[in-house]
């Protein structure tokens, strides 16, 4: 029993020995195998310093097209903006005017009224509709507004004097009369009332 137990010993210790060796080589030569592309990247040359001044040169001129494209469009951009300005400012009282069309059509047809009819009443009558409709379009549709200045005293920021005339009725300058009617523009007066002031007698 013992000489049959120690044979088979010593057979199983010596047929894994045969066995490994091949195994480990094909290992080896497989992972040589896969580092292979990976040694041959790391092995590429360096670019020269003229390959580097060309490369460089390359993207230098890519950069001056884009920056050339670029101020282009910008320039042709201010020139349609400034364009556009310059047209709205021409046309930016049209609004304004077709509103007044009308108006001189109808002083047209009161003045062709008037030169055929003999009733002068029927046509002052007239003509003072035309000029209540166009101071109520003018300040309902455009802010513009006519306002009195007799009675009130005076304001320089108002009112311009034209006469002047010393009263003993009056403590303090005061407008009596409104030669030419004065205009706000919403909040701004765009024209002083020009007028006759009544000063303190002293």
């Amino acid at each position: 029993m013992s000489k049959h137990h120690t044979q088979s010993e010593g057979t199983v210790q010596d047929m894994p020995q045969a066995e490994e060796k091949p195994a480990d080589e094909g290992a080896s030569t497989q992972a040589e195998g896969q580092n292979e592309p990976e040694i041959k990247e790391q092995g590429a040359e360096p670019l020269t310093p003229e390959e580097k001044i060309a490369s460089l040169e390359a993207q230098l001129a890519e950069a001056r097209d884009q920056l050339l494209r670029k101020a282009a469009d910008f320039e042709n951009f201010r020139k349609r903006i400034n364009q556009e300005k310059q047209s709205a400012i021409e046309y930016a009282n049209q609004s304004l005017l077709l509103d007044l069309i009308p108006i001189i059509d109808d002083f047209e047809r009161a003045i062709s009224a008037g030169e055929s009819a003999a009733d002068l009443h029927s046509f002052l009558e007239g003509v003072k509709m035309i000029e209540k409709r166009l101071s109520s379009q003018l300040e309902a549709k455009w802010g513009l507004k006519r306002f009195s200045a007799a009675g009130e005293p005076f304001d320089p920021n108002l009112h311009e004097a034209l006469m002047m005339e010393k009263s003993p009725d009056v403590s303090e300058a005061v407008v009596q009369e409104d030669l030419i009617r004065g205009y706000l523009l919403k909040d701004r007066v765009i024209r002083a009332a020009k007028v006759k002031v009544l000063m303190p007698a002293e």
